[in-house]
């Protein structure tokens, strides 16, 4: 999340606004990137946006704020906010552990009966990112040479299966767990009969009016002119700039890393977390979602979000990475800030958005 060195000089001195052209520039020819859009809200202000190459090689389609990229993780915001939602009207619970959220019979260790709703939502359950046995290193052994999807094996309900051997570490602290949100997606099916894309359409994209995301990227019009995601920083073994295959779910992942957007409807998704909407409801469950359940100055444990403090203020912010892309969303909210950085490119350095937040304080 830290600028490198090198690259602190380029902006702009004396308290002056960083040159997003510059950065993002100097940042796309450095990593290869061929496609990506930054958008930015200033103080409450309308929405700016800096859109820069094109969505592959072959097609070539510029690439604008309602061009699609995968967003990885930044799916997780979402679901957890539908899981908000749920338990303001009182359908789930905060303090529901797993053995009433999963079917009755479902084997479940001492420890894993004792894993709350809340801890899998703020990454406080113990649970690992992946499992850790011999299929999921092949696969991902495999990934390093076919970019190929490596959590396959999540999206299938099996995925309850591993929580019969769990045993917890000695301290909760925040853990990163895809398996986690592969449980909520589990949970949300079968708590109450529906996907999580009905049930993020019904209480965030049609109140939002997001005509540009879904958990289902196909069903989308501008699917066909999407940016295609290309080798960055990974996959290791693949050439950087070259095209990776999309990573597809239709199960439990899709509430961990489904989700398809625009930057248009992102950052508009973002200014709802600090500007109240028409509806209280939605309101509320974006309040919720400020809220550090896990306290510490760096990375405290919001619902998926996570939370640093920076000078007098706090940045709320997500990162996603998957398969050839690489995503950022974040806000300040006292001061009415936001950033979105989409870029069609696996890279680990996100800095970009972090950093523009950090200088519009």
């Amino acid at each position: 999340m830290t600028m490198p060195a090198a690259e602190i000089s380029q902006f702009s001195q004396s308290g002056r606004e960083p040159a997003i052209d510059l950065i993002v520039k100097n940042y796309q020819q450095k990593k290869a990137v061929t496609g990506m859009v930054v958008a930015v809200i200033r103080h409450g202000g309308p929405a700016e946006f800096y859109q820069y190459g094109v969505t592959d090689e072959r097609h070539r389609y510029p690439i604008t704020p309602q061009t699609l990229f995968a967003l990885g993780s930044v799916s997780k915001g979402f679901t957890a906010e539908v899981v908000a939602s749920l338990v303001n009207e009182g359908r789930l619970h905060w303090n529901d552990t797993l053995v009433t959220l999963l079917p009755s019979g479902t084997r479940l260790s001492t420890d894993a009966q004792k894993i709350t709703l809340l801890q899998l939502v703020t990454h406080t359950s113990g649970l690992p990112r992946q499992p850790m046995d011999l299929l999921t290193m092949e696969n991902v052994m495999r990934y390093f040479s076919s970019g190929e999807n490596f959590y396959q094996g999540l999206d299938n309900d099996r995925v309850v299966d591993w929580m019969a051997d769990f045993t917890a570490p000695d301290e909760r602290l925040p853990r990163y767990s895809n398996i986690g949100y592969a449980l909520i997606g589990y949970i949300l099916k079968y708590k109450t009969g529906e996907s999580v894309e009905t049930l993020a359409t019904r209480y965030i994209f049609q109140p939002l009016h997001l005509q540009n995301t879904s958990f289902i990227a196909p069903t989308l019009r501008a699917y066909p002119v999407r940016a295609l995601g290309h080798a960055g920083d990974q996959p290791k073994l693949i050439p950087r700039g070259q095209l990776t295959p999309d990573w597809i779910f239709n199960n439990n992942m899709m509430a961990a890393a489904s989700l398809y957007s625009s930057a248009g409807d992102l950052i508009e998704y973002a200014r709802a977390h600090f500007t109240p909407t028409a509806s209280s409801r939605l309101n509320k469950t974006f309040q919720d979602a400020t809220v550090s359940y896990f306290e510490r100055p760096q990375e405290a444990a919001n619902l998926a979000w996570v939370t640093d403090r920076i000078n007098d203020s706090k940045i709320t912010y997500q990162v996603g990475y998957i398969g050839g892309y690489s995503s950022y969303i974040g806000f300040d909210k006292k001061n009415k800030n936001a950033v979105v950085v989409l870029q069609n490119s696996f890279n680990w350095s996100n800095y970009i958005g972090h950093t523009l937040l950090t200088r519009l304080q």
